[in-house]
């Protein structure tokens, strides 16, 4: 014989209810949130000069916004031309040849390229025991560590640079140099690692 369920009582069904408005409201409330944000801070996206709700005689919320992702498209259409090829290549020429410059362009250019490549392999994705034993963080293993670094930290030991990245934006984070033997490798793509840290965990990459 199956067993029979108890009813649930008035005070538990409102509070299933509540629960579950909770549940729904939350990512509603925090995309209007992040929209009102991004239509607020929009005014300073683009230079007063040129800003067209500086001329317009209503004000178009947002407009500063498109403004700008356009002009971003379009800087990028240019940049795989023949033209826009060969000025980033004169840009980059004289960058380089800056001391200081030299090193934090070609450190965030690397960085960049490595997050917006399409080549998963390249994306290794791990987890290691941070910031202490029997707590995990997932993370990007970026390559084995070589050179003055390795000499003198490694001990015979290989390391493996990691990046752990911070929620909700995993473009910043920490570097990590970790033995290769205290890293767990998964099969998981960079495409479900980085909705996993952007959602704080809610969204779990495998599960159905």
């Amino acid at each position: 014989m199956s067993k029979i369920e108890p009813k649930k009582t008035f005070l538990s069904r409102i509070r299933a209810y509540f629960l579950t408005g909770v549940l729904v409201l939350i990512p509603i409330g925090i995309t209007i949130y992040l929209t009102v944000l991004i239509v607020e801070i929009s005014p300073n996206i683009i230079p007063a000069k040129i800003n067209p709700n500086k001329y317009l005689p209503f004000n178009i919320p947002g407009l500063e916004f498109i403004i700008a992702f356009l002009i971003i498209t379009l800087i990028g259409m240019i940049s795989l031309t023949f033209i826009g090829r060969t000025l980033l290549s004169f840009w980059e020429r004289i960058l380089n040849k800056i001391p200081i410059l030299r090193s934090i362009y070609n450190g965030v250019g690397q960085f960049t390229k490595s997050f917006a490549s399409g080549d998963n392999k390249s994306k290794k994705i791990v987890l290691i025991e941070y910031p202490r034993i029997g707590v995990w963080s997932i993370g990007f293993s970026t390559g084995e560590n070589k050179g003055e670094i390795a000499t003198k930290i490694g001990k015979g030991k290989n390391l493996i640079n990691v990046f752990i990245p911070t929620t909700p934006n995993p473009t910043s984070g920490f570097l990590l140099m970790v033995p290769a033997d205290d890293i767990i490798y998964l099969d998981m793509s960079f495409e479900d690692a980085s909705k996993f840290i952007m959602s704080a965990g809610s969204i779990n990459p495998g599960f159905k």
